[in-house]
């Protein structure tokens, strides 16, 4: 491992720089937990074709279990070249994830 600090890419602006260079170690995991989080859950809109309202509850699946809130999503996690799903929530400022089962080839 380097001793030397990572060099930040390119396109990211200088203020995030400045603010992540400015952070501790707890504070920069926050981050990158979060900034995660957000881009699933922008690439999933991106899915859907665009936000979805907040306020409707859709219907509950068939196949969606007890123990997993109706507000739930299903989101695709790709984990050494596999891809699963996974329910997907958030409870206050957590995201918290349930593996569902391995994506179809077919899908």
């Amino acid at each position: 491992m380097s001793y030397e600090p990572p060099t930040p890419p390119a396109n990211l602006p200088t203020e995030i720089v400045t603010t992540l260079n400015e952070s501790d170690p707890e504070q920069l995991r926050d981050v990158a937990t979060y900034a995660e989080a957000l881009a699933e859950h922008k690439e999933r809109e991106t899915r859907l074709g665009g936000s979805a309202d907040q306020d409707e509850v859709e219907e509950r699946p068939d196949d969606h279990p007890d123990d997993v809130p109706a507000k739930a999503t299903i989101t695709i996690k790709k984990i050494n070249d596999n891809r699963y799903y996974y329910w997907q929530w958030r409870e206050g400022d957590k995201v918290t994830s349930k593996y569902k089962g391995p994506v179809n080839s077919n899908e």
